[in-house]
């Protein structure tokens, strides 16, 4: 139940098939993998871990209620504690991730909270937070035309939102079936949502609009972007050990990813 009292709306089909795969892939790696990133002083960004010491595209969080929509093992929300946060809550549909979360959360002490909730659809009171964030969760799992409006729902009046998606380029390029191209293989003009197939995970869905529209979608919610940043995988990046389907030396010719800042009027 929310707060208040209303029961939670039914999972889309496409949140179901990536909560499977989130399932899958917390037991095969994510889980591995958070004790270090938790562990972390510094925070970085994306999958070659660009650092934000270089990139400073986060603004000052001390003191801030923060909410990470898709927040996985939720290593990103301990970083933004770490740098003096008041509060900050981690929502995701996947109760394995929820659990690594919680694990680590007890380990570190950090006092984060979690809500097991689709980020399109939060079960919080409005204008509740200062900071809403995603890096690889809403961003890019969750409908934009559903999650960004509860983001700004969320938010109060001069709040900030700020996420990681891959970027246009990379997700033009990209085939079905193989590893990124260095060519367009995809149009643009209608881009929304794509299904793809793992054997290692099973089937997902994510959700990309293009720059033009995603900036419309944004002023339309009562945004202001502030910060628009494309990033290249660092000069000495190696290829990722999971992430295979897009090769360090493309990422390190053409942005693969891109970080949006936006200010609630």
């Amino acid at each position: 139940m929310s707060e208040d009292g209303s029961k939670p709306a039914e999972l889309p089909d496409y949140a179901v098939r990536n909560r499977a795969s989130w399932t899958a892939a917390n037991a095969q790696y994510t889980a591995g993998r958070a004790r270090a990133s938790w562990a972390q002083e510094h925070i970085d960004w994306g999958v070659w871990g660009v650092l934000e010491d270089e990139v400073k595209a986060i603004p000052e969080v001390r003191g801030l209620d923060i909410i990470e929509l898709g927040c996985g093992t939720a290593y990103f929300g301990a970083w933004l504690k770490k740098r003096g946060a008041h509060r900050v809550v981690g929502v995701d549909i996947t109760p394995a991730q929820l659990a690594t979360a919680r694990e680590m959360n007890e380990e570190f002490g950090l006092g984060l909270e979690f809500i097991e909730a689709n980020a399109e659809d939060v079960p919080l009171l409005d204008a509740s937070f200062d900071l809403a964030f995603s890096e690889y969760g809403a961003s890019i799992w969750c409908d934009p035309y559903l999650w960004i409006p509860e983001a700004a729902r969320l938010l109060r009046p001069g709040g900030e939102l700020l996420f990681l998606r891959n970027s246009t380029l990379q997700v033009l390029c990209s085939p079905d079936d193989d590893v990124v191209a260095e060519r367009l293989v995809r149009p643009q003009k209608g881009m929304r949502r794509i299904d793809w197939k793992d054997d290692d995970t099973g089937p997902s869905t994510d959700f990309h609009i293009s720059g033009s529209e995603l900036f419309q979608l944004l002023r339309k919610t009562g945004f202001d972007v502030v910060d628009f940043r494309e990033l290249f995988a660092p000069n000495d990046a190696v290829d990722h050990p999971y992430y295979k389907w897009v090769p360090v030396e493309w990422a390190k010719r053409w942005p693969a990813e891109e970080i949006w800042r936006a200010r609630k009027r």
